[in-house]
């Protein structure tokens, strides 16, 4: 008795510090300038793209180098439904899930034909097919205004309240990727993540002890694909602009160096790794001249210094939460 009410109250010590510091985000990011709270907006976005191609690149060991073409599927959802383009006007909160189904469909279709692939053959695919996305919105002009755009994006309403000021997006976006993180946790510790890892060791020994390789590949592609077209449904909606050049090639190699440079499959990686690739070319526009060479220099400083990434793998979730008490 003694030892459950120890590990009831260590668990309500956590939930109780998660929720603080939540709180204290919530109050305290929306009071910095305008300018700070779109940089905080932008990592929160690629954190929840590279939690989802995480789970194929990180727990399924699947090299998606096309990711980014989920993340446009989600804001051409936005842009097209909710928008002057057609004069249809969805509600944001639908569309939100209209692009991510429809993303996630994507996954799946995408999955399908590239099963038998592995390694430099599965990421030349992936890649081909990110840009045949990107060049489908350059060249369909009557649906997607080419390379001018999609502008006269309706303002997202969410609960009756508009979303117009970053601000309004970080209180969107910050409960959004906490679910998200929590979702991508708990599928690393269930069934379905054992098999994922079998599948990343050894597709064909994880095939012979009698795991579904075909239908965990077609889950980790729709899953992760699903995430990617949330976040490109909010880039949208914080945008009220999309056009091809926001999805190109560079956007998918950003997301998978988020991972690599984070920490393969670590969550808190993830989040550091997010925050390290897009604060910093932030804090280099002052050096226009010489920021992607600055940047590229530190890229290899931090890959060469830390191969396994900024955050070592056992800095997981599970370490975070064992040390704010739970048990």
């Amino acid at each position: 008795m003694r030892r459950q009410a120890g590990t009831r109250t260590g668990r309500l010590r956590a939930v109780a510090i998660v929720a603080l510091v939540v709180a204290g985000l919530t109050y305290l990011v929306p009071g910095l300038p305008t300018y700070y709270v779109r940089v905080i907006d932008m990592v929160l976005i690629y954190v929840l793209l590279a939690a989802g191609l995480n789970m194929v690149v990180g727990y399924a060991g699947l090299l998606d180098l096309g990711f980014v073409a989920f993340y446009a599927i989600g804001a051409y959802s936005y842009a097209i439904l909710a928008s002057g383009q057609f004069d249809i006007h969805l509600p944001f909160a639908l569309v939100l899930f209209i692009g991510g189904g429809l993303a996630g469909i994507a996954g799946v279709l995408l999955g399908i034909p590239v099963l038998r692939l592995r390694g430099d053959y599965l990421a030349i695919v992936t890649l081909g097919f990110g840009e045949i996305v990107r060049l489908l919105m350059n060249n369909l002009t009557w649906m997607t205004n080419g390379p001018q755009g999609v502008s006269r994006i309706d303002e997202p309403f969410l609960f009756g309240a508009g979303l117009n000021t970053p601000q309004d997006f970080f209180r969107l976006l910050l409960p959004l990727v906490l679910v998200a993180l929590t979702l991508a946790w708990r599928l690393e510790r269930s069934i379905l993540g054992l098999g994922w890892a079998a599948i990343r060791e050894d597709q064909d020994a994880a095939r012979g002890i009698g795991i579904n390789t075909t239908i965990a590949k077609l889950l980790a592609f729709g899953l992760s694909a699903t995430l990617g077209g949330f976040a490109g449904v909010i880039f949208a909606g914080l945008q009220r602009f999309v056009d091809p050049v926001s999805f190109s090639f560079w956007e998918s190699l950003t997301i998978v160096l988020i991972i690599v440079i984070g920490g393969l499959g670590n969550l808190v990686g993830i989040v550091v790794g997010a925050a390290v690739l897009i604060v910093v070319p932030e804090l280099l526009r002052e050096y226009s001249e010489y920021r992607m060479l600055l940047y590229g220099c530190a890229l290899v400083v931090i890959i060469l210094l830390r191969p396994r990434g900024l955050i070592d793998r056992r800095y997981n979730p599970a370490w975070l939460i064992r040390k704010l008490g739970w048990r």
